[in-house]
């Protein structure tokens, strides 16, 4: 299998790169995930000292949605458990963009470092998954 960081025909190379980025931690997500039962989503690890798996997955959806909303240039709406709003067409231009984000001291960063964040932060947490499933199955 060629692994590579590419988007789709329609996308500017910048805009496919990241967005590839972003589309391999799911899938690699997945794939550290298959096959776990709801007892194992749940383990908080020894001494129930940790986040669980469950706890991870919903946190990086959280955050991922803020930021496809920032990059869209809206607030997140409170009703996102009916209808989570359709996805943007971005250019490698529209990268160059700033939102703010943050919640105690708010900060500017570009759509690019954004989505860039986004595919960084969910390989840390992956991280946090794989040494959870470690515990679950030495208890």
């Amino acid at each position: 299998m060629l692994y590579d960081l590419k988007g789709g025909a329609n996308m500017a190379p910048m805009v496919g790169t990241l967005y590839s980025a972003v589309k391999e931690n799911i899938q690699r997500l997945q794939s550290i995930t298959n096959g776990m039962l709801q007892e194992e989503m749940d383990y908080k690890g020894p001494d129930n000292k940790f986040n669980s798996t469950a706890q991870l997955i919903r946190h990086l959806m959280y955050v991922d949605l803020n930021w496809v909303y920032r990059i869209k240039g809206l607030p997140l709406p409170q009703s996102l458990q009916k209808q989570y709003g359709p996805m943007i067409q971005l250019t490698d231009a529209d990268l160059e963009k700033t939102v703010t984000f943050g919640h105690e001291n708010e900060k500017q960063a570009t759509i690019r470092w954004g989505i860039w964040h986004m595919a960084d932060h969910n390989r840390y947490h992956q991280a946090h998954i794989n040494l959870l499933r470690k515990w679950y199955k030495e208890k």
